[in-house]
């Protein structure tokens, strides 16, 4: 098949690759965002399949939206077969779907129903599931409702934060893709409605919903950190300056601080949780470097019964 790929942050790429690396279907065309600023400059960079693509000499279209006509008019002027997704970022008009001839495939990093939108590896760490997954599925109008052609599993480890659970599921997700695109062009392969039943949704994390909130169980402390790591990543305020809190470790058997003290000694740092502590492994500061947790207590000099702010 002719292929139109659109994507855009660094956890599409091993998609792209995959489907370049294929001997049956041709990457005609590659959409994705904008370029956007970054850095301390701010300088205006390519999103990273942007980048692949301009390596691979492929074209590349940025659409500010795609419902703009000279986006819509060039689509329709390559003619693909099929569109696969991968973390686009933007909403695809009808007008779109309609133009390849097998729709617009997306590969989306939960098992559907479950956790329906922007941030499903992140609520699916912030749930405690101990199982997830992706499917491929047609896009159709609705919020990742549309028919689903495959899936795999994928384990979530005690430790894993999102980015950890993310890159696995990039480069094992980019195998069922380009396994879909397969099946889409040899009929072997056709969409399953999802159940009605079963349904979660998995909005955008938030700053806001990053904030630790230390009344809480210690389990779910280490959920918060783990699913907003690396972004925008867990964070709390000591003496009116926020603090991020990179990673912790449950300490069961130290249940003597009251939620958000603070407990320092030569070589750790611990916080009262709703029930019992935890080690705060590694922090960073307001405008510095990350850093080890008893290094930065050591640095600010922790007072007895100090507490973080609720």
């Amino acid at each position: 098949m002719r292929l139109v790929f659109a994507g855009t942050p660094e956890v599409a790429v091993p998609a792209l690759d995959a489907l370049l690396a294929s001997d049956r279907h041709e990457v005609v065309a590659v959409v994705t965002r904008p370029d956007a600023p970054a850095g301390r400059g701010r300088r205006l960079v390519a999103s990273p399949v942007a980048q692949r693509a301009e390596e691979a000499g492929i074209e590349v279209l940025k659409p500010v939206k795609p419902r703009d006509e000279d986006f819509l008019a060039r689509l329709r002027e390559i003619a693909p077969d099929c569109c696969p997704v991968v973390a686009y970022g933007a909403l695809l008009p009808k007008v779109a779907l309609d133009i390849p001839a097998r729709g617009w495939v997306n590969l989306h990093f939960s098992l559907l129903p479950a956790w329906r939108g922007a941030a499903p590896v992140q609520h699916a760490v912030l749930a405690g599931d101990e199982m997830t997954g992706a499917s491929t599925f047609l896009i159709e109008q609705g919020l990742d409702s549309g028919p689903v052609y495959g899936v795999l599993t994928e384990q979530v480890r005690p430790t894993d934060t999102s980015g950890d659970l993310l890159t696995r599921l990039a480069f094992a997700g980019a195998g069922l893709l380009a396994a879909t695109m397969d099946g889409i062009e040899d009929g072997t392969l056709r969409p399953v409605p999802q159940p009605a039943e079963g349904v979660s949704l998995a909005p955008k994390i938030e700053v806001e919903d990053a904030r630790i909130d230390w009344a809480a169980p210690a389990l779910r402390v280490d959920r918060v950190v783990r699913g907003c790591a690396p972004a925008p990543g867990a964070w709390t305020v000591l003496r009116g300056e926020r603090l991020k809190v990179k990673s912790v470790r449950l300490v069961t058997d130290r249940t003597d601080l009251a939620p958000g003290e603070i407990a320092a000694t030569k070589n750790a740092v611990f916080a009262g949780t709703g029930s019992h502590a935890v080690e705060l492994l590694w922090v960073q500061p307001q405008g510095k470097k990350p850093m080890a947790g008893a290094d930065w207590a050591r640095g600010v000099r922790i007072a007895a019964g100090e507490r973080f702010e609720a």
